[in-house]
Parts: structure tokens; C-alpha cells; sequence
């Protein structure tokens, strides 16, 4: 039944005129946002404005292999809405460290990250015409803990 109001929901926001995304899980490892099939695990979804042009973006936390790095790992796409449909604006492969979370705030998209010797960072990251770009560290080589204060 569950299936049945989420399909019906997001059949729904693809009528409407305003904003909006829907994020919907077929199964552990297949989800529509819209859309747009994403044939990976999720681990995090928000939404805010990345580029700046004033209308609402979706952030999406999956975790795939790239071409360049083989190995599964934690990546962010980034969508926009034309006409109602869900298309990418940025699909990264990685950022500055070993991704584990990132959030959207203010305006920026906030990442906790490790790197190659187990200790952690917290970095923020702004919309730069292609993509997203450094902007500074909150944090960097401390705990887990610590990073998670600051996160």
C-alpha cells in the first residue's frame, strides 16, 4: 500500500507548476528522484539552492564506483528541475578527501571526510559554474569526534 500513495505522490509532483522533488525507493538499491532512475544506494538526500539562480536544487548521496575511481565510494549528485523532470547539474566523483556525510547549509554544501590515514575533516564546498569548489576547512586532521562537533 505504502508503494502505492509514494507512486501516486510522485506521479502528482510531476502535475504540479512549483518546485519540487521526490525522492522514491523501489528497492535497497534503486531509486527515482522524479525522474531520473538512480541505479545505486542512497545514503543521504536534501535540497536547497547550490547554484544560486533562487530555485531549489536537489542534493543526492549514492554510493558507486567512477570511472577513475574503481572503488565503491560515496559520491554527490546534484539536480535541477526542468519542466518538473529531475536533470543532473553535477555528478562528482569526489571531492577533496574520502567522503562519509555531507549536509546542505547556508548555501554550502558542508562534507565530513577522511583521509588515506583514518583521520577525519570537515570542509565546505560552494557552487562554482561547473561545480562544487573548495572554499575552507572547519576542521582538519582530528578525531572522529571532533570532526562530528564541528560537522
Amino acid at each position: 500500500m505504502r508503494s502505492v500513495v509514494l507512486l501516486i505522490a510522485y506521479h502528482f509532483s510531476l502535475l504540479t507548476s512549483s518546485a519540487q522533488f521526490t525522492l522514491h525507493q523501489e528497492h535497497d538499491s534503486l531509486y527515482w528522484l522524479n525522474d531520473w532512475r538512480l541505479p545505486y544506494p542512497v545514503y543521504r538526500y536534501c535540497t536547497g539552492d547550490v547554484d544560486g539562480d533562487g530555485i531549489e536544487d536537489a542534493l543526492v548521496g549514492v554510493v558507486k564506483s567512477t570511472r577513475y575511481h574503481k572503488e565503491q565510494g560515496r559520491r554527490i549528485f546534484i539536480f535541477h528541475l526542468v519542466k518538473g523532470k529531475a536533470r543532473p547539474l553535477w555528478m562528482g566523483s569526489k571531492l577533496g578527501g574520502i567522503l562519509q556525510d555531507f549536509k546542505f547549509v547556508d548555501g554550502i554544501v558542508r562534507s565530513l571526510e577522511t583521509t588515506t590515514d583514518g583521520r577525519y575533516v570537515v570542509a565546505e564546498y560552494r557552487w562554482n559554474d561547473f561545480g562544487l569548489a573548495f572554499e575552507r576547512f572547519i576542521v582538519k586532521n582530528v578525531d572522529k569526534d571532533t570532526a562530528l562537533r564541528h560537522y
